[in-house]
């Protein structure tokens, strides 16, 4: 690895996997992506030298060279214990076929695919065909973020990273640009300090500023608590009696990507790439794991 790797990325998004290998401090050669969302590859190109080979299932060996590491976090909307449930047929679950076909073409030393927690059944299904069994790694141990995911990966001696003890105080801007945010609203004085979750089909959940926030996902205000996708916003209290929405900064620091990476889009686009993104410290842990296989 010192002579650095070939990177095929499938599913990119911003390409938090390019964040995860400089903090690994893993060089790169040549960083191949295979993203169709044109909001998110405009941001991974600002911030990354990237190839970008468009759809993966347009995407064939023969173009590439010699890839090293093959790494990818198919879409989860199928197989999501908060989803329709139509599992690796669905038609975007079903993409992680396509990882599997590029990682028997590229036949790359390492590989890493990430996904949500699903029915054993599925996860059973992805191991046999992956030949490992996930790692099951909570985003909280490295942010302020619960986000449980599992990962697939044939790099060595991965292991829980330790919990750095981050919580949801730690990172909240002290006086958040509120021009992108409707208004405030009132939530009564024993509130103080949460941050207060409203959906129309559910209750009210409250989250202390002193524990971990919800999971960031893609919902329709592009933050969503769990893996629900459903219109929701998020908000924190800025006194007794008002609160507001977390701010795109403080969605970036939920998920350790640098502060101010996804500007140049709207908010909405960069809500939505924030929450199908990987939260870049946990990626990076793995990633050391690549030094200990030169």
């Amino acid at each position: 690895m010192k002579n650095g790797i070939n990177v095929l990325s499938l599913f990119d998004g911003l390409s938090s996997g390019n964040i995860a290998l400089e903090r690994a401090g893993i060089k790169v050669n040549n960083y191949f992506a295979c993203e169709i969302d044109r909001y998110a590859i405009q941001i991974a190109n600002k911030n990354y030298p990237i190839f970008q080979m468009g759809d993966v299932k347009d995407l064939t060996a023969g173009v590439l060279p010699k890839i090293d590491l093959l790494i990818g976090g198919s879409p989860c909307q199928d197989l999501s214990l908060a989803g329709k449930g139509k599992g690796l047929e669905g038609d975007r679950s079903s993409l992680f076929y396509q990882y599997v076909r590029l990682l028997k073409e590229c036949k790359p030393k390492y590989f890493l695919l990430e996904n949500v927690r699903m029915k054993q059944e599925y996860q059973d299904i992805i191991s046999d065909l992956l030949g490992v069994q996930p790692i099951k790694i909570n985003s909280s141990l490295v942010s302020a973020q619960n986000r449980v995911r599992l990962y697939w990966t044939n790099i060595p001696n991965v292991t829980q990273p330790e919990d750095k003890g981050i919580l949801l105080k730690d990172i909240l801007e002290s006086n958040p640009n509120q021009s992108f945010n409707s208004g405030k609203q009132k939530v009564g004085g024993k509130h103080s300090n949460m941050l207060n979750t409203t959906y129309k089909s559910q209750a009210n959940t409250i989250h202390d500023v002193n524990k971990k926030s919800p999971t960031v996902c893609a919902g329709t205000h592009g933050y969503a608590l769990g893996h629900v996708e459903r219109p929701c916003e998020p908000k924190v209290n800025t006194s007794e009696t008002t609160y507001r929405k977390l701010t795109l900064l403080e969605c970036e620091r939920l998920q350790t990507i640098p502060d101010g990476y996804t500007s140049g889009v709207s908010n909405t686009q960069r809500y939505k790439m924030l929450g199908n993104s990987w939260t870049a410290d946990v990626i990076a842990h793995i990633f050391k794991g690549l030094k200990d296989g030169e």
